[in-house]
């Protein structure tokens, strides 16, 4: 049975089902200090009104939308609720110092780094007015209360959001910016586009000699881009990138190292993907740099192209990516597709000439198309549920230096804030 917002009936309830859960542990840690009998009433209590509050909101929520934010904070509100009771219960920690934690806590999951600040300094201030207002506060009502101004000052603050919804179960035709090309395990590795090649069919050759990440850059042509003016060196480079080799120095700023290790020990590394050097010390282990290809058996044209490049040492990845091109209107673009567990993370970015004759390739463009996607696919289905990551850019330049050079710059920001410039020396092989 299908409900008007298009999800189905048993759906929804096992959502306002889910949500009565956490209202019921909600309601039972706010009112955990005051006997058994208040206890069982906010349980009650708890339980119907997140139960409520997510059937209105499910109601209300049109098709490709996400719930209402106010009812993101209530449920919010109750998850962290036990989390403070639980710090309170086991340390007897002061308001002060759980409103720091609740914050701190809240900040980090809005990633943005304006919010990682502000959460800690405004549940600080939180904390000691409730210490003063209420002398022996519940530290489950500190960090209930916390979260619920947090998040209702940063939705006025930060107005412009950062991840948004694009579409929910779609064709993947409708999204052609997207490469839906997940991986199967948890794992990604450099052995993903063999294991790709048998599930989708195809020939694998593994290190494809004399081949570039793009067929050809006349594949990009548009009002704003005209490949024949690319110096011949670029193109080449673009076309046939298997003949050169790359030294990198990674450039971090000082303020993103601390979570990007984290990030590193705790994600990349176990997912075989993404996984940056820290400095130039670690690109001295060397680097390999390889595409694989997939072909179709009927007439030998080249349908996956990835790039992979990992340690020499140990060939542990640093990244496999699924490099294509596509047309939209009359513009051309790039498209790369990062495989993760059951989903994917693209970058479309838009071709733009030089007056040295280099190439930018930039996530910030023109229409609707550039752009950083994250998108889960449906494993039996196929189709696409896809966020637009707004608060993500990347800008790729490429060119030949007055020394004749071949050289890269490769600049990421997130939320404004650039944090990572990968610099590339491009030196070609040995005939």
């Amino acid at each position: 049975m299908e409900t008007e917002g298009g999800r189905k009936g048993p759906d929804r309830r096992g959502s306002a089902v889910f949500a009565g859960a956490i209202g019921a542990l909600g309601g039972a840690a706010l009112t955990a200090g005051w006997g058994t009998t208040a206890i069982v009433i906010g349980t009650v209590v708890g339980a119907v009104a997140l139960a409520a509050a997510d059937v209105v909101a499910r109601t209300l929520q049109k098709p490709g939308e996400i719930p209402a934010l106010w009812s993101r904070i209530v449920m919010s509100a109750a998850l962290v609720a036990p989390l403070g009771w639980l710090v309170g219960r086991l340390t007897g920690l002061g308001p002060i110092v759980v409103g720091v934690l609740a914050g701190a806590l809240v900040g980090l999951l809005g990633i943005r780094p304006h919010k990682v600040v502000l959460g800690p300094l405004l549940g600080a201030g939180i904390g000691w007015a409730l210490g003063a207002i209420w002398g022996d506060v519940p530290a489950a009502v500190v960090a209930a209360v916390t979260v619920v101004v947090f998040r209702t000052a940063s939705a006025l603050i930060f107005r412009n959001a950062q991840v948004s919804l694009l579409a929910e179960d779609v064709d993947p035709a409708d999204l052609p910016f997207v490469v839906p090309l997940e991986a199967r395990t948890r794992y990604v590795g450099t052995g993903y586009v063999r294991e790709l090649a048998t599930v989708i069919g195809g020939e694998y050759h593994p290190a494809t000699p004399d081949i570039g990440i793009v067929a050809s850059l006349d594949d990009l042509a548009g009002p704003a881009f005209a490949p024949g003016e690319v110096d011949p060196r670029v193109r080449e480079f673009y076309e046939h990138t298997t003949r050169f080799t790359l030294d990198i120095v990674p450039e971090w700023r000082l303020w993103v190292r601390p979570g990007y290790l984290l990030y590193r020990t705790l994600v990349a590394r176990p997912l075989g993907q993404a996984n940056v050097p820290m400095n130039q010390r670690e690109t001295q282990r060397g680097i390999l740099s390889r595409i694989d290809t997939i072909t179709r058996p009927e007439d030998a044209t080249v349908s996956v192209r990835g790039w992979i490049r990992s340690f020499a040492d140990t060939d542990e990845p640093i990244y496999v990516g699924i490099y294509t091109t596509y047309r939209h209107e009359d513009r051309g673009y790039v498209s790369v597709g990062f495989p993760l567990p059951q989903a994917s993370f693209t970058a479309t970015l838009e071709p733009r000439p030089r007056p040295d004759g280099g190439l930018t390739l930039s996530s910030r463009g023109q229409g609707d198309q550039p752009g950083h996607y994250l998108t889960y696919v449906d494993a039996t289905t196929r189709r696409l549920t896809a966020l637009s990551v707004h608060g993500f850019a990347e800008r790729l330049d490429v060119f030949v230096t007055a020394d004749g050079d071949l050289v890269a710059e490769h600049a990421f920001s997130v939320f404004g804030l650039p944090f990572l410039v990968l610099h590339y020396r491009m030196h070609r092989k040995p005939a």
